[in-house]
């Protein structure tokens, strides 16, 4: 039945619970990296809104939020962060985003997620896990970064607002920023003091790339609800 998906975790797959926490209307972006395109790619949460999506055992994917879109009744438009080239996204977001990742494994296995300021950041994230076993701690991003973004990282709308904080590698593009080259190994690329401040604003998120250690959880056999602005 079509409200069987609320039902306890039973190896029929992982419910996905988006939900739009934020004084405004936000447009999910979704994106596979294993198993079928959830939702479509991407739709409009209004405020207050949820929407419900079911992804068989191994799939793996992100989840973010898109502000200030607009888009036409064929679905062609821009978004002023997290845009992907239109309603339903055939790609990932154009960073700064704020990224909700996930690995699902399947009966008995650990599911793996975390909330990843990698790609900088636009809205506030928090995933809660539910009906799982294990750690299943919350992961999020839920202080405003927009707030305390250096000023070179910030990205402001046509009404001077700060909308969304870059990524210190998409700013200065540089090996040690963008933990490649020599610098593309756990042992050489380390805390920048930009990544610092976003690990300071949010402990739980991914601030870099091999931030690993405090930022990915683990849960089994549960459900998620996927919280923007928390």
């Amino acid at each position: 039945t079509a409200g069987s998906i609320d039902l306890p975790n039973r190896g029929g797959g992982t419910v996905f619970t988006l939900k739009n926490n934020c004084s405004d209307t936000v447009w999910a972006g979704t994106l596979a990296g294993n198993g079928p395109q959830l939702g479509g790619g991407g739709f409009e949460l209004t405020k207050g809104a949820s929407k419900k999506l079911l992804a068989p055992a191994g799939w793996s994917g992100r989840f973010w939020a898109r502000t200030g879109c607009n888009f036409d009744a064929s679905g062609k438009g821009r978004c002023v962060t997290g845009d992907c080239g239109g309603l339903k996204c055939n790609g990932t977001g154009v960073p700064p985003v704020t990224l909700a990742e996930f690995t699902i494994v399947g009966h008995g296995g650990n599911d793996f997620y975390d909330v990843s300021l990698v790609d900088g950041y636009n809205v506030k994230v928090g995933i809660r896990p539910s009906g799982g076993s294990g750690d299943c701690k919350y992961a999020g991003c839920i202080a405003d970064l927009n707030a305390n973004c250096p000023n070179e990282l910030q990205v402001v709308d046509p009404q001077n607002n700060i909308v969304a904080c870059k990524s210190p590698c998409d700013v200065l593009n540089t090996d040690q920023y963008c933990c490649r080259g020599a610098y593309s190994m756990p042992q050489t690329c380390f805390p920048t003091n930009y990544s610092m401040t976003f690990k300071k604003a949010c402990p739980d998120a991914y601030s870099y790339a091999y931030d690993d250690e405090t930022s990915t959880f683990t849960c089994s056999e549960a459900n998620y609800e996927i919280t923007f602005c928390p």
